[in-house]
């Protein structure tokens, strides 16, 4: 009795770490009907948060901040003389192009910021300013 307690505790042992052994990646399946319900490779697709933060640095952020000549000369490099063709003439930073082997700082990231917020014409008056001065939110300022 003893004998069979232990062997099927060995037994139940085994199949029961067995199954925890980890999934293994599978081979494409030949049977494109399964493919198109459970395909077993997918790409992944930007989300909408990435997609609105890379068309508003493509759209906005980069023109207006490579458009500044002091962002221009200290953290940009010169291109060189080439012809001249339709997109370069289009183009907001003539004669610059971003340095791709130098390290991006936090100064330079503060500077550019700076730059992108005066161009958009941001108010120095802080949001709790702006609290102060709504009706009913906050408080009243006299006016003299």
């Amino acid at each position: 009795m003893k004998n069979s307690t232990k062997i099927i505790l060995t037994t139940f042992s085994l199949v029961l770490l067995s199954g925890c052994e980890g999934s293994k990646p599978s081979a494409p399946s030949q049977n494109k009907a399964l493919d198109a319900v459970s395909p077993t490779h997918k790409t992944a697709k930007k989300g909408a948060m990435q997609n609105s933060l890379d068309s508003w640095l493509k759209d906005e952020w980069t023109p207006t901040v490579e458009k500044d000549k002091k962002i221009q000369e200290k953290y940009m490099t010169k291109k060189k003389p080439k012809l001249v063709t339709n997109s370069d003439r289009n183009s907001t930073n003539k004669g610059y192009t971003e340095n791709k082997e130098r390290s991006f700082t936090l100064q330079e990231y503060v500077d550019k910021a700076a730059v992108y917020m005066d161009a958009q014409g941001q108010s120095s008056e802080s949001n709790v300013e702006k609290l102060d001065t709504m009706p009913g939110i906050g408080k009243k300022k006299s006016r003299r």
